[in-house]
């Protein structure tokens, strides 16, 4: 969850939309396809947390409640795919957010030859007919379907919508499988082989392979999976390939007959076990050992010939001996240690309970499980399994008729008992009392790992005689040096050719043609069309079938920028379609069990983060591509944030662009009253200036008049002093004044 929802919160578009609350006014609550605007309301209150700054980290309880009231599959702490989720909250979103409030019927109309670019727009405007929504508005494209019949060449092409690319990885159409060849000659060790067959393919390509390496007829393989000492799986030859695991050890063994051809002969499974008696309990609990073999007998023959030819075919096991001169090998049959030899107590077979599972090639429940047998049987008695007159007579019976039935031409004991199981139970009805013949009827021709037969050996005598020191004895052939060139990695771009290339539809999944009025395996091709603002692209690391479950751990590399999708669009008026990376969900681990964590390009900042659980850390661009990539989210270069793509982005330019107008007029306000204020001023200063000057003036004035009305009145009172003095001087010299007269 937490992968899939930081991807979503770090899409700006998206994220924007909810925290200036613009779904409130496009929350549609009467959609009957939708959850009645709770996913979008929890959604909004989670990214309006998660954007807030106020926590480190945030628990999205009611956001998790929310989607596991309406997808139950989400619900609980198990592990989900983050793509699944991702679908589901886009898909809610937008059933949430359809500014559709009744959706109108709309027949849709094949192309029916009509040209490309109006059979597009009529799809896309139906679409938006019944689907408008933020979500269209962001993630949704247009890729171009074209389908052709096999029969008639009818060709039917529609464009249809999609919110996400799911591309497929590259795969090998071969792979590798090594098994073991144990020939028809009993002294030959099995052969290991590496062989390559097709990926997708039948047990019959694998004896095909294996026989063009050994030189042994296909037709004459038998294809067995032995585990713990037993036959676990007998595949039938129109098996498929998938149902065998690397794991898995397989055995195929070479017959002396084509079992499907000579049904004079019956192929027979054979165990082998140790009889011993545990303390404590009246049963005798019989371990398997060894390995099983297969052995094709006739449909009728006598007890001492089965016993020969089983004795023939373990000879590789058997020592030599002075007293059993009628064992005259003493080579072991060698297998695997792990699959063969495993401990006792898994080994325990119950006698009469069926094994894993059923094989042949005309059950189609060949491939269910059954129940695995217990490791003992409280209800079978010693005497059941023979003693030692069972041992002579080579035989087990019934209980009645086992004791006194040896021979006088029995001189020795034999190295082991048989029993015929069938279906988990003992099959009496197969040895004839009278003539101790062993006839088959028609149900033994079905080869099944359920009906067996079973080797019983005393414990002494497997001591004495069955050697397993060359168990592990196998020999390797050259294919087993082989090695297979592994592909580094892939390109994304790898990725969408595949995802365009044609291909022919599955017979499961076939195509109703309207012409031949019948499903046909038709040829399909994906083109893409248009492309969105966001493209994301899911990469199916996944892969299922009826058998196994895969993750393919291929490193994809894709561009953190410059992604030029135009190469692959058929539109030539699509417009711009260069992506940058800006947001990637990882996923760690395999099919059982992983984790998922994801890297995000921060809108504000442009730096990107790694978000693991409740951790956020910086991130370097070159640990973004790794093989943990799984869904990848890329944003058209022409709908980022600034380009006024988006209508809420053209908002914001245009409120914006309000402010700074605000800003400006506001700046030349109290510039104006700046410059008003400075004229004031400055006539202010200049009147007092002036003022100064004049009152300067004046008072220079009035002292140069003081110093003047001085100078007067000090002139005045000199001349009044000079005219007293000079009157003075004239009373004096009033008669010289008259003798000067005289004399001129």
């Amino acid at each position: 969850m937490n992968s899939a929802v930081q991807c979503l919160s770090n899409i700006p578009p998206l994220t924007e939309y909810f925290l200036k609350d613009k779904y409130t006014d496009e929350l549609n609550e009467d959609n009957p396809l939708g959850m009645k605007g709770e996913i979008a309301r929890a959604y909004a209150e989670l990214i309006k947390q998660l954007w807030s700054g106020k926590y480190s980290y945030v628990t999205p309880r009611p956001f998790k409640t929310q989607v596991g009231r309406f997808a139950p599959q989400f619900s609980g702490y198990q592990q989900q795919d983050s793509h699944e989720l991702l679908a589901f909250l886009l898909d809610g979103l937008h059933e949430d957010l359809n500014r559709i409030r009744k959706k109108p019927y709309i027949q849709l109309k094949d192309a029916n030859g009509r040209p490309d670019k109006v059979v597009a727009e009529e799809a896309w405007e139906n679409h938006i007919k019944r689907n408008d929504s933020i979500i269209v508005d962001i993630f949704h494209g247009l890729f171009k379907s074209t389908l052709v019949c096999p029969v008639c060449s009818k060709v039917s092409v529609t464009f249809d919508p999609f919110c996400y690319l799911t591309l497929p990885l590259p795969m090998k159409k071969e792979r590798t499988l090594e098994v073991y060849l144990v020939r028809l000659d009993p002294l030959a060790k099995p052969t290991q082989y590496k062989l390559t067959v097709p990926k997708v393919g039948y047990i019959s390509d694998l004896c095909t392979s294996l026989s063009n390496l050994s030189g042994v007829p296909a037709e004459k393989m038998i294809v067995t999976d032995i585990y713990n000492h037993r036959f676990h799986r007998i595949f039938a030859t129109n098996e498929n390939l998938s149902s065998i695991m690397e794991r898995d050890d397989i055995y195929v063994f070479e017959l002396a007959v084509n079992r499907v051809e000579d049904t004079d002969h019956v192929v027979i499974p054979v165990h082998l076990r140790e009889k011993y008696k545990q303390s404590g309990y009246n049963h005798t609990s019989t371990p398997l050992f060894g390995q099983p073999f297969l052995v094709a007998v006739p449909r009728t023959l006598s007890e001492d010939k089965l016993y020969n030819m089983l004795l023939l075919r373990l000879c590789r096991f058997v020592r030599s001996s002075v007293e059993e001169d009628e064992d005259d090998c003493e080579e072991t049959q060698p297998s695997k240690q792990h699959t063969v030899n495993g401990n006792a107590t898994n080994g325990l077979l119950e006698e009469g309970s069926p094994s894993e599972m059923e094989t042949d090639e005309q059950d189609d429940e060949s491939s269910q499980d059954q129940e695995l047998p217990s490791e003992n049987d409280n209800s079978q008695s010693e005497d059941s399994v023979g003693g030692d007159n069972e041992l002579e007579n080579g035989v087990v019976g019934p209980q009645n008729s086992t004791k006194g039935q040896q021979t006088a031409g029995h001189n020795r004991k034999r190295l082991f008992t048989f029993q015929f199981n069938n279906m988990g139970k003992t099959d009496f009805s197969l040895i004839k009392e009278d003539t101790r013949q062993i006839r088959f009827d028609e149900g033994h021709l079905r080869l099944s790992d359920r009906s067996y037969l079973s080797l019983d050996w005393e414990p002494e005598i497997k001591k004495k005689y069955f050697d397993e020191t060359v168990v592990e004895d196998f020999d390797k052939h050259e294919s087993m040096e082989y090695k297979p060139q592994k592909k580094a990695f892939f390109k994304l771009k790898d990725c969408i050719e595949l995802f365009t290339t044609k291909e022919k539809l599955g017979a499961e999944d076939p195509w109703y043609c309207p012409n031949c009025k019948q499903h046909q395996q038709a040829t399909k091709k994906l083109d893409l069309w248009s492309l969105p603002p966001v493209l994301v692209v899911h990469l199916k690391r996944f892969s299922y079938s009826r058998y196994m479950r895969d993750k393919l751990d291929s490193l994809v590399d894709f561009p953190l920028r410059d992604l030029d999708m135009s190469e692959f669009l058929i539109n030539p008026n699509a417009g711009p379609c260069r992506y940058d990376l800006i947001a990637v969900s990882n996923h760690y681990g395999g099919m059982g069990g992983g984790h998922y964590t994801a890297y995000a390009k921060n809108k504000d900042d442009g730096k990107w983060y790694n978000f693991d659980d409740s951790s956020v850390s910086p991130a370097n661009e070159d640990q973004i591509v790794s093989k943990a990539g799984y869904v990848l989210f890329y944003q058209r270069q022409d709908t980022v944030k600034g380009t006024g793509y988006f209508a809420l982005d053209r908002e914001e330019e245009e409120e914006d662009e309000e402010e700074e107008e605000g800003e400006e007029e506001e700046n030349e306000g109290e510039g104006r009253q700046e410059r008003k204020t400075a004229s004031s001023a400055q006539g202010a200063s200049s009147a007092a200036a002036a003022a100064a000057a004049s009152a300067q003036s004046d008072e220079e004035d009035l002292n140069e008049n003081r110093r003047r009305k001085n100078d007067n009145e000090q002139e005045e009172e000199e001349e009044e002093e000079e005219e007293e003095e000079e009157e003075e001087e004239e009373e004096e010299q009033a008669p010289n004044r008259d003798i000067a007269m005289k004399t001129n």
